[in-house]
């Protein structure tokens, strides 16, 4: 074992505020949304920034551990318990892969799992927690279930919200999350034209002729990023201690993966952590270990909770498919501010 994480058995909480800063320039775009724009607050410190919601955040951390060359896990998570959604297409006779679990901002409650005409999965899951239909739920029977299908949602939280499962009533709150705040921000206004040299006049709702446009990016004294990572939550599951170490090494993993490159959240927001050593607030003396030092640990881990019930892992992964007609909803309003097109658009996690 290289990570040591005695030292977080006595935990409640795993706390880390890591300083962030623009990996060029000062400036940086922060989340949009729909008819607020940017969340700013204001404290008794001065004028605030909500750069990336805790939703997003979840997204973000999911994505560290997906190949999208190989369009499967990274190698170090070999292993691990996820759910493939795959669809035939053009009648071909081998289904492509259309989307994975990991890769789904809701997880296990993805409509592609749940929602469509092919059952299978579905009631794999309503077996599986049949016995919750009625009367309190069964959190360590909920926890083996998620651990079976999806591990990832015993980090990331889920809400079966089917009606069909327990009466809707299965949901895990996330055990690690994280968001970014900014302070002492400042508005930096700018603006530029979306060009068109045949015909500047043209009609812009088409798409055609010169289209002006204003944004609004913001310069900061100060960017962080706050994780909590739940340790007792994680205990809370009783799924057993090499549960609870493998996820606090996959969540340290994602955390490590996101801090070494992951943290181009937009075109015009890139950004670096500020400084070397990452080290939690909250207990003394814990730095978030390296990458290679979780790759190395992950890996007995992940067998070693697949190994713990005889000839049964507690880990697999699952192929369903997916072949109903992708409909489309309404149409959304043409957008021609370049701001709206560099909005955020996954902050569902």
């Amino acid at each position: 074992m290289t990570v040591d994480l005695k030292v977080l058995n006595d935990q409640s909480r795993l706390l880390f505020a890591i300083s962030l800063k623009p990996l060029q320039g000062q400036r940086f775009q922060p989340s949009g949304f729909p008819n607020l724009g940017a969340a700013t607050f204001k404290t008794a410190k001065g004028d605030c920034l909500l750069v990336e919601s805790a939703q997003s955040m979840a997204n973000r951390l999911e994505a560290t551990i997906w190949d999208a060359t190989t369009q499967r896990p990274v190698s170090a998570v070999e292993g691990i318990s996820h759910v493939r959604v795959l669809r035939k297409v053009n009648g071909q006779k081998d289904p492509k892969l259309l989307t994975d679990s990991i890769l789904e901002s809701h997880r296990l409650n993805s409509p592609y799992l749940l929602a469509g005409s092919d059952k299978t999965f579905f009631n794999i899951i309503k077996q599986a927690v049949g016995a919750m239909e009625d009367g309190p739920i069964d959190r360590k029977m909920l926890g083996e279930t998620l651990l079976k299908y999806d591990v990832s949602s015993l980090l990331h939280g889920v809400f079966l919200a089917k009606k069909e499962l327990a009466g809707g009533r299965l949901r895990v709150a996330r055990a690690l999350s994280a968001f970014i705040e900014a302070d002492g921000v400042r508005i930096a206004a700018s603006g530029g034209v979306k060009n068109d040299h045949v015909n500047p006049s043209g009609n812009t709702k088409e798409g055609f002729g010169n289209v002006p446009f204003s944004r609004d990016e913001f310069t900061a004294d100060k960017i962080t990023l706050f994780v909590n990572l739940d340790l007792a939550q994680l205990r809370g599951y009783a799924l057993g201690d090499d549960v609870v170490h493998l996820l606090i090494l996959l969540a340290l993993y994602k955390l490590r993966m996101l801090a070494e490159g992951n943290l181009r959240l937009r075109t015009a927001c890139d950004l670096a952590v500020d400084g070397m050593a990452i080290v939690s607030t909250n207990v003394t003396g814990f730095a978030l270990p390296t990458k290679k030092d979780l790759e190395t640990d992950l890996v007995p881990a992940i067998k070693k909770v697949n190994e713990s019930v005889e000839k049964k892992p507690r880990m697999v992964v699952t192929d369903v498919e997916f072949n109903d007609d992708l409909k489309k909803g309404k149409e959304d309003k043409e957008s021609t501010s370049e701001d709206e097109e560099e909005a955020e658009g996954g902050d569902n996690g």
